[in-house]
Order: structure tokens, then sequence, then C-alpha cells
């Protein structure tokens, strides 16, 4: 009776690995135990033919779904890909890591073409808005300069009336192979440049790209509570892919403009505000405007020093995509007066023949601490 080994196990991954790890794997232990670089090792060549065959049922989804329902018996009598050969699994497996190494550089991968047609090129566009638009959201407009589809061909690069033909050359893969020793090289159709079809009349509007550069007018919604760095997606406004190729992506980054009165810390708004010494001495109330335009009223406490916080709840900006606001918080400064009337100067004079030391313990023990220091 033979024993089937796990194939998750010969690759030495989790059953729940995705794909890229797998594929990773089986590039690691192909190229260990490759025949090329085990000559004559029957061991070496068995190992290979198990992680080719692990890979090969593994890479694919529907094999790899009946295999984690049925195991091995998925593909007994008949079942999902049976009947390959030996040879033919091991040289198709290994042609897979020539591919994921050297495919992006030959220009497209095996069975290219119209089956793997690239998309257009992501694009970015810089949005700077104001810390209100962030505070309350927004819809604005943008104007980009862009690749679209081509509406004289919709698309498809051949002149109006006509049609794109299957590639003789390749047969519609995009792509040539040559066999050299082992390796099976893999490059771009010379014929058709590894789009898999031949244009005979190219459309006059695009010269056969199927896009041509346009200018739209773009809707961009902006939510609440966006920061410095935001990115937005729209999907599908980016450079039109070539040939009816899917377009790609316009990535929205924000920029949020320097604020007279706060300084943004996630969710927390910071301000700076001025007090009197007599407010500071006194205690009183001070209003400042908040960021959704009401005035803010601010409580000071008798005998607050410089440098004093005070936190307003539920004052600073909406979390994105989520419930509340974060909070405000008001550093206090204490400001001293540069010009004093006669009268001010004069109950100042007698407040200060009145003080006992205990008004200001601080700078009272400072200076204690110097005549101590300096030997009394």
């Amino acid at each position: 009776m033979t024993t089937e080994i796990d194939y998750y196990e010969i690759l030495g991954c989790e059953r729940t690995a995705d794909h890229g790890t797998i594929k990773s794997a089986y590039r690691k232990l192909a190229m260990k135990y490759h025949p090329d670089r085990n000559a004559g090792c029957k061991d070496s060549e068995a190992k290979f033919k198990a992680v080719s065959e692990a890979y090969d049922c593994l890479k694919d989804p529907q094999k790899r779904a009946a295999y984690d329902r049925f195991g091995h018996a998925a593909f007994q009598n008949g079942g999902m890909g049976g009947g390959a050969g030996a040879g033919a699994q091991d040289f198709g497996a290994f042609s897979d890591i020539f591919e994921s190494v050297f495919g992006e550089f030959m220009g497209g991968g095996r069975g290219g073409g119209q089956r793997q047609a690239r998309r257009g090129a992501d694009l970015r566009y810089d949005m700077e808005i104001s810390l209100e638009d962030a505070f309350n959201g927004r819809s604005t407009e943008i104007t980009v300069d862009v690749s679209g589809q081509c509406d004289a061909c919709q698309g498809s690069g051949a002149a109006p009336g006509t049609a794109a033909r299957t590639c003789q050359t390749c047969g519609g893969a995009g792509a040539v192979r040559a066999q050299q020793g082992f390796f099976v090289v893999e490059r771009a159709c010379p014929t058709c440049h590894g789009a898999g079809q031949v244009i005979a009349e190219p459309c006059g509007e695009c010269r056969g790209e199927g896009r041509v550069d346009k200018t739209k007018t773009l809707t961009v919604n902006i939510p609440p509570g966006v920061d410095d760095g935001t990115r937005i997606r729209l999907n599908g406004e980016g450079e039109a892919g070539a040939r009816g190729a899917p377009a790609g992506d316009l990535y929205i980054f924000l920029h949020i403009k320097r604020h007279a009165l706060f300084e943004r810390e996630g969710t927390t708004l910071h301000a700076r505000a001025p007090i009197s010494f007599t407010t500071a001495a006194l205690g009183g109330e001070i209003e400042i405007p908040g960021i959704d335009g009401n005035p803010v009223p601010i409580k000071i406490a008798a005998g607050t020093q410089s440098g004093r916080e005070v936190r307003q709840r539920g004052g600073g900006m909406p979390v994105l995509q989520g419930r509340g606001r974060g909070d405000m918080v008001v550093h206090l400064e204490v400001e001293m007066p540069r010009k004093l009337t006669a009268k001010q100067r004069e109950l100042l004079e007698a407040f200060r023949e009145t003080e006992t030391g205990e008004e200001c313990p601080q700078s009272t023990g400072f200076f204690a601490k110097i005549k101590q220091a300096m030997g009394g």
C-alpha cells in the first residue's frame, strides 16, 4: 500500500497559506532539488518530482479546492489533473520558476497576450484642503489630463469596420517558446509584441493603441475626519489600458493647509491662548472659536500658571469612518503687561507691599534655595 504524503507537508506550508507563500516555498525547494544541481542523485530527483507535483496541484485554485476536500482521491481514477506524465509535469512546473523570475523581463508570462492584458497605469493627484474641509468633509471636482479609451475604435485599436485578428506566429498566446537544453525560454512574440492579436488597419485616431489623451472632470468625495496624507482611490479613473485592457486607478493624496489657530495631532486639536495676568490670578472665562465655527468657552481657574492645559472634550476632529470626536486642548500662556498707567502702577505697588511670599511659592522657594547655596 502506497502512503501519499500531504502536499502542504511536502512544501512545508500551512493549509491556510496564500498563493504567494506556496509559490515562494516551491521555488526554494525546486531550486534546491533540481536535477541540474544534483546530477545523478536519485533522492533529489524524487524530491523534485514530489515538490513539482504538490505545487502543480496547489497553484490551481480548482485543484487545490478539490484536494482540500478529498485529498489525493480527487485525482485518482481519471479525476482532476490526471493523465499528465511525470516528465511533462516536472518540466512544466520548473518552467513556472523561470517565468516567475524572468516573466516581466521577457514581456509577459505563460499564456500571456489577451488573457493577461496589462491594465493601465495608476495615477496620482495631490489635493490641498483646509482643516475645516477635513472636519466637515466636502465634495469637489478636479480636472485631470489622462489617456482614455479611444471613442473612434471603442478601445480596440482597429479602424472602424475592421477587427484585430489572431496572431499566426504565437496562436494568440502573446509569447513564443524556444527550448535551450533543459530550459524553455519564453519571450514576447516578435510579430504581435505580446498582444496576441495583429491589427491590419490601425485606428487613425489612436494609431492602434486603443487610447488617446483626454481631459476629464471627476468628482471627489472627501469624508469628514481625513488627515494629512489620506489617500482616496477612484477605481478605473487612471490611465486606460492599451487595446481595451482595464484602466488603472487614480489616487488622490490629501494635504491639509496650515491653520491659523489649531495644530492637529490625530483627532486632537491643540490651540494656544494668551490670557492676562489678572485673569490668571483672579480666574475668569475666555472664548475661542471652535473648528465647527461655534465659540467654545474656556474656564480659567484662579492662580492659573503659564503653560497650563485645559481640555475640552469632544472639541476636536471627527473620527474617520467612525463615531465621535477627539478633544481640543488649549495651552494657556500668561501675558505680562508691557505698559501701565499711573493708577495701575500705584495699585501694583500697593499689592507688592502686602506680599508675604505665599502668593508665589515657587519663586519664593527658588530664591531661598539660591540664598542657602550661596552660604546664607
